[in-house]
């Protein structure tokens, strides 16, 4: 909801409108009522976008406003990408430990995401996770009920609903965001060129660029939401982006990890969110994939050369 009311509000400074002829129309998806199990085990990010997804193909909804990361990476043609708003912080924040390393020895950590739970066994072997689901205070309260030591949360997430002074963000650099972190997608039918024209006034260009290049990484993995994936995309002085990635086996034990540079936009075929990025980005993939073992590659669809 808090995403939705920032959407409206760039609506409405961007084209002047009055708030009110902009109506959200609230949606509880399945995988906000099914909280006592991983995503990847009751049917994975479609959980996330079905119900909103048929009410924009029925015409109920001109358009959907959805995390980026939550999105399947293959969508139906009917829909399109009509805006990528400006990106927010893209870092996790741990809560109940100053860092990883002063995470108490063996301590029980709550996640449901395999980036993070690879990501935090890759670093910390001796540490226990055990499934944690739901919003920011369902987490918290999970914590605070002794459920867990400690646990992750979305930087930008809390920012959005004011709790900036929670927790303690983790370096980008030394612990990869999830694909599209931080980032607000908003969907629209293919077809409908006045809602797309609305929606184009409020689409970040370089945001929409780094977006999309990380879902065109996970197209070249193959990677579902039982493949622990990271990734941090920066955009450089020059315009150059760079790409850091990293694919791990479940339980951390191995970690594959690659850089590469885009070129600038409008060059080479990349504009901004032009062929050549996407290009790049499945380079990348099949060069993670062709250095990994079997143990990492079976938990990803695409080929390595």
């Amino acid at each position: 909801m808090a995403q939705a009311e920032e959407t409206r509000e760039r609506l409405v400074a961007a084209h002047g409108l009055d708030p009110a002829h902009i109506e959200i129309v609230p949606v509880t998806a399945s995988g906000d009522r099914i909280q006592d199990r991983a995503l990847a085990e009751i049917g994975g990010k479609a959980l996330w976008t079905k119900e909103l997804d048929a009410w924009l193909a029925s015409g109920e909804i001109d358009f959907a406003v959805h995390s980026a990361k939550d999105v399947e990476t293959i969508r139906p043609d009917a829909f399109t990408i009509g805006a990528v708003l400006e990106r927010e912080d893209v870092r996790d924040v741990l809560i109940g430990a100053a860092s990883i390393a002063a995470l108490p020895s063996g301590a029980v950590v709550g996640t449901s995401a395999p980036r993070r739970a690879a990501q935090l066994l890759n670093q910390r072997p001796d540490c226990k996770v055990v499934t944690f689901r739901g919003n920011v205070a369902t987490r918290l309260a999970k914590l605070a009920a002794g459920e867990a030591d400690a646990t992750f949360l979305a930087a930008a997430g809390l920012k959005r609903l004011g709790e900036t002074g929670t927790g303690h963000p983790l370096a980008e650099e030394e612990w990869l965001p999830a694909p599209a972190q931080a980032a607000i997608l908003v969907e629209c039918r293919a077809n409908d060129a006045e809602t797309r024209a609305v929606l184009a006034a409020i689409d970040h260009a370089p945001s929409r660029r780094t977006v999309l290049a990380e879902r065109a990484l996970l197209e070249g993995l193959g990677g579902s939401c039982h493949s622990p994936i990271a990734v941090l995309t920066r955009r450089l002085d020059d315009g150059t982006l760079e790409m850091q990635a990293a694919i791990y086996s479940p339980d951390g034990a191995e970690k594959v990890a690659a850089t590469t540079l885009f070129a600038r936009a409008g060059t080479d075929g990349a504009g901004e969110d032009g062929p050549g990025d996407a290009q790049m980005a499945h380079a990348l993939a099949r060069e993670l994939l062709d250095k990994a073992s079997e143990a990492v590659r079976i938990h990803f669809t695409g080929t390595a050369d």
